[in-house]
Formats: structure tokens, sequence, C-alpha cells
């Protein structure tokens, strides 16, 4: 998310008695502590064993500094301040992976759409481990970021380590990663939309998706919207997609530390379809973005939510640029979101209308909760401020069978279920045979031994 500040700088001039007044009052611990940093610099710059740079380790103190806040609060130097740039425009080349970092380690939130790290089969809450035969522990997502990128054609090895299985080992290729944000088919029946991240031009390109879908099919009977695994991005793209399928309402608000730092979007009158019955599909690789629209869609009743709780990021973070970016910027969490009807996304995410798993790994990675990668995983993450608390370990309600076709996307097929029976749950056909099911999606305090996943 993108929000960009321009600060200035004031210069506050005392004037003798208030700087006599000053002299007598105890020193203030922040700027104790400025001054403690100050000598331990000049302590390294004159003791350590080789010569060190003055500018690298001032760095990384500023993003040490703000990863001590949350997991989403960052230094972006002057290069990766671009480099955000150049993501939010939808074109950059690299590997295709969205990232974060929580204790020492770079995870996976989500692989891009056709990305070379998705086609290598990387899936979120992959942690990074090693690039290019360097450990990468301790790296930050900046460090991570500029190992990964590069010029097109060059390749760079990686090493990710995934809960339950052998390390992946695979060399990436760089390329051009031009995000076509929103893509989309006509199914039978129905229209398929997939939006794979939120920049500048999701909003267009989901009107003119919808446009083409309606010129191959006039007679469609519904749709379906995949966020899967689409990690987020801009807020005001989440606002634009949300809008598209809302007469009127909120979509979100945002709520900082004051109470008149309170923003709030609402949908103007429009429906892209019409008022035709509309499925949200996510998982646990929907973030942020993501869970904006799922969360206005699934609060106004708009849209039955279908597949597994989202990541669960409901923070705002806001871009200021340092001297115009020329001393890089700040990423720094100044509010949460909120749903319509009040709800926090952080460290809860949304929970869908019918659980169901794409795979039987999938369902046993929910039913151990230190499988699940999330946002509640995150040691230094916000809490919700509404204390409630992200459901724990259980089995999901709907999970194919060992045997269900591999190249048959059984979240898919429930979406257009629900779309055959108008939306309407009461109305849905029963899942086919050969399909797990449980009562509610039984609670589990630990999954039995035979089922550690094999991804």
């Amino acid at each position: 998310m993108r929000k960009l500040l321009l600060v200035g700088c004031a210069a506050l001039v005392l004037g003798g008695s208030a700087a006599a007044v000053a002299s007598q009052t105890p020193r203030n611990e922040t700027f104790r502590m400025l001054e403690l940093f100050g000598d331990v610099l000049a302590m390294v710059e004159q003791a350590y064993v080789v010569p060190v740079d003055n500018k690298k380790l001032i760095e990384a103190a500023l993003q040490g500094m703000m990863t001590a806040l949350d997991p989403h609060s960052n230094y972006l130097p002057p290069d990766g301040f671009g480099d955000l740039r150049e993501r939010t425009e939808g074109q950059y080349s690299g590997v295709g992976l969205t990232i974060s970092s929580e204790g020492g380690l770079v995870k996976v939130i989500s692989p891009m759409d056709g990305g070379p790290a998705a086609r290598a089969g990387v899936m979120p809450g992959d942690v990074i481990s090693v690039i290019d035969g360097q450990n990468a522990a301790g790296l930050t997502v900046s460090e991570v970021s500029d190992k990964l990128r590069g010029a097109t054609g060059t390749s760079v090895s990686v090493t990710f380590l995934r809960d339950g299985s052998d390390p992946l080992e695979v060399t990436l290729t760089r390329e051009i990663i031009k995000v076509e944000s929103v893509t989309g088919r006509v199914e039978g029946d129905f229209g398929y939309i997939r939006i794979a991240t939120f920049n500048e031009n999701t909003g267009r390109e989901l009107t003119e998706t919808i446009t083409r879908l309606k010129t191959e099919n006039p007679a469609l009977k519904g749709y379906v919207l995949d966020l899967r695994n689409n990690g987020g991005g801009l807020l005001t793209a989440s606002v634009a997609v949300s809008d598209a399928f809302l007469e009127r309402g909120e979509i979100v608000s945002q709520r900082g530390r004051r109470p008149e730092q309170i923003e709030r979007y609402s949908a103007r009158p429009g429906d892209l379809i019409d008022g035709l019955p509309l499925v949200v599909l996510i998982n646990y690789g929907s973030a942020s973005a993501s869970e904006i629209v799922a969360g206005a869609l699934k609060d106004h009743e708009r849209a039955t939510v279908v597949g597994l709780t989202s990541f669960g990021k409901g923070s705002v973070q806001t871009v200021i640029p340092l001297r115009n970016g020329a001393d890089g910027a700040l990423s720094i969490t100044t509010a949460r979101y909120y749903t319509p009807s009040g709800s926090s996304i952080q460290k809860i995410g949304i929970e869908p209308d019918l659980e169901v798993s794409r795979s039987v790994e999938e369902a046993r990675i929910v039913s151990r909760s230190n499988f699940t990668y999330s946002e509640a995983a995150y040691a230094t993450a916000l809490d919700a401020s509404i204390g409630a608390e992200r459901r724990g370990p259980h089995t999901p309600v709907e999970a194919p069978g060992e045997d269900w076709p591999e190249d048959k996307d059984y979240q898919l097929e429930r979406a257009f279920d629900v779309l055959r029976a108008g939306g309407d749950l009461s109305q849905l056909a029963a899942a086919p045979a050969g399909i797990i099911v449980t009562p509610a999606g039984t609670e589990v305090a630990e999954a039995p031994a035979e089922t550690t996943p094999e991804e």
C-alpha cells in the first residue's frame, strides 16, 4: 500500500532564557539514547578490526529501528524506494515474489502469477534460506530484494525452506515482471476473473475485463473473483475493485492512533455486473488489499466468500519520502483497516462463508497452526485492537481426497457450484463423492503424526 506524504523540516530557535531553563531540566531520555548511538558509532569506527562504512551502518540501524515496530514498517534506501515505485506501477525485472521479514527470516507472502518463482513451485510461507550460496538469515527485505532483482536474463540460485518438506533448491532466471493485474475468461455460464495484484492499473483492467467477458457471453449468470495468493498492493486499487461490485455503503475505514485520524471510503452507484451472483476465492496467501475487497463484499452480502481464512494483514503503511526520495523513504504503519461492519482484519483475516481447501495437503497445513503462515505468526505483529483472535488449528470443512485430479481446481469447482445455487449456500449441492467433509471445521489441539504435510 502506498500513500505518499511530503514532510518538511522545522527549525526551533531557543532564546537565551529558554536555553537556561532547558539546562536545568533533566536530559530527555530520547536525546540521551541518541547521544549513546553517536558514542557507539564513534567507537565502532575507531575500534573495529577493519575500516567500516558509516553510511551502511546507519542505514542498517534505521532499518533495525523500523522493523522493531512491526513486520511491515521499514526504512527504504534510495534504491529500495525506486523499486517500490516500479512495483506499484506494474513492471520491474526480477523473480516475481512478494516478501516480508520476521525474526531474521525473509518469507514469501505470495509468488506472482506466471513469474519465475511461481513456475518453480514457490509457495506462500516458504523461507528464503540461501541466495547464490550466501546464507540469507539476518538479511533485511531490502537486501534480499536487491539480490533477487537484476538484469533480465541473468540467473539467481535460491534455496527455500518449507515446513514438512526437503529444501527446494531452484535456479531462477530474472525477467521483466510486467504484472498483468487482471485477467479473465468465460467458463460456461460464468465469468472467471483473476486479480494477481493491486496496482495503479487494476481498476481500469477490471472494467476492461468485465466488458470483454460480457461481450463474449452476454448471458453470463455470475462471476468468480479469484484473490488467492494475492499479496495486496495499493489501497486505491482495492477500493476501486470493491466499488465495481457495490452500489452504496462503506468499503473500508482506516483508523490511526488518534480519534481524528479516521478515513472512510465509500462506494458510488453502479455495479459492473448488474447484481449477478458473485463468489470471492481467498486463501492464506490473500493479504492486505485482497482482504479489504473480500471483507467489504462479504459484509455487504454482495458476495459469497469461498476458500480458506486469509493472511490477516490489516495495517496501513504510509510511505514518507526523505528529502524527496534522495535519502530514501520510510514505510511506516500509521493505521489499521476495518471492514464495513467494524471488524478488524489485523492478525485475524477474513473467514470464508464456505471453508474449502484446494488439496488434502493444504487441509493438513490448516490443521496444524505451526504450518499455517499468517500475520498472527509474526512475533512483532500489531494486535487486532478489538479483542478477537485468529481461529486456531482445525480441520477445514471440505477438502478433496487423495484421488482428486491434480489438474482440477477443487476450490474453483465449489465456487461454480455456489453460483449454480444462485449464491445461496442453503441451496448448495452436496460435496461430490470422495470429498472429505467435517461438521464445521473440527477444532484440533494437534494433528496426528500421519497428517504431516508433504508439499
